[in-house]
């Protein structure tokens, strides 16, 4: 069985963490209000990861993803760009399963 990525605990309401998957592809994973979301660390902007410092994938209100460098704000649910320079696309999402004791794995 593989190993899980994180375990709920792990991830504070109203944030993110990031994961590294086995094959070196860098994602992370948002906890709104006990919902769970994962995206590649992708900008679909210009390809850079969209944190400077680690686990900062939030706007200072922790209700949009935002992208550090340009600012550009995804929607948590849809990872859909709603400001900046790549408004109407949309981070690629991971599928992710949380088992019964709070652990997140690959889907």
């Amino acid at each position: 069985m593989t190993s899980p990525l994180i375990n709920i605990q792990d991830i504070p309401f109203d944030s993110a963490k990031e994961c590294q998957l086995d094959d070196g592809r860098a994602i992370f994973i948002v906890n709104k209000d006990g919902e769970f979301f994962a995206y590649e660390n992708h900008c679909p902007h210009l390809g850079i990861e969209l944190n400077w410092n680690p686990d900062q994938f939030l706007d200072a209100e922790g209700s949009l993803i935002q992208c550090s460098t340009h600012g550009a704000l995804f929607l948590i649910e849809s990872g859909e760009c709603v400001a900046g320079p790549c408004q109407g696309q949309h981070l690629k999402s991971i599928a992710i399963q949380i088992n019964s004791q709070g652990d997140i794995y690959l889907k």
